[in-house]
């Protein structure tokens, strides 16, 4: 099976699930992440880094009510593990990096918080919080935490009920033509 396939599948059989505390689905809050970065002509790579963020929530089973989390779910790091087995740097690790890109926000932005969603905002607890000035440090010195604070910019919009996006086939060509010989 493709890349592009196993992506498709994954959408088919999770994404249609409601996004743990939010009036959207996982499948439309990751369309509405890609709708975002197109919007601001975001290149390629980080397009579909935006769609593919919350990947790892397809891949992993977590409780589907927000409230039963005990625990972070670690859903960056498993999704950029697939990615980064189909798909270069720049979409595997901005994917990575967006749950610490939302704990540096919370640290060097002060607007940030107020703007996160209830189901963030307990998260972001189970995250670990804002960072501190020496994981702030930590988090500038990746080479791709630029491109993460956008995917999260993106994530966190991307919880609009109803807003209207292109389908994830609008996204096909696009996948194919990032995807690596698998490693």
């Amino acid at each position: 099976m493709s890349p592009v396939d196993e992506i498709f599948m994954l959408f088919k059989l999770r994404g249609a699930g409601a996004y743990y505390g939010e009036s959207v689905s996982m499948t439309e809050h990751m369309l509405q992440a890609a709708y975002f970065a197109q919007a601001e002509a975001a290149p390629a790579a980080l397009i579909i880094a935006a769609l593919l963020h919350d990947l790892g929530h397809l891949i992993e089973t977590v409780p589907d009510d927000i409230a039963d989390w005990t625990t972070d779910a670690h859903h960056e790091e498993v999704g950029s593990r697939w990615l980064a087995q189909r798909f270069s740097a720049s979409v595997s690790e901005p994917v990575r990096l967006h749950v610490p890109a939302k704990r540096y926000l919370c640290a060097t932005d002060g607007a940030y918080f107020a703007k996160l969603s209830p189901a963030s905002v307990v998260t972001l607890k189970l995250q670990g919080g804002p960072m501190t000035r020496e994981e702030t440090a930590r988090f500038e010195s990746e080479a791709f935490y630029r491109e993460a604070v956008r995917v999260r910019r993106w994530d966190d919009a991307g919880k609009v009920a109803g807003l209207a996006t292109p389908t994830l086939e609008n996204y096909r060509a696009l996948i194919n033509s990032l995807t690596v010989p698998l490693r």
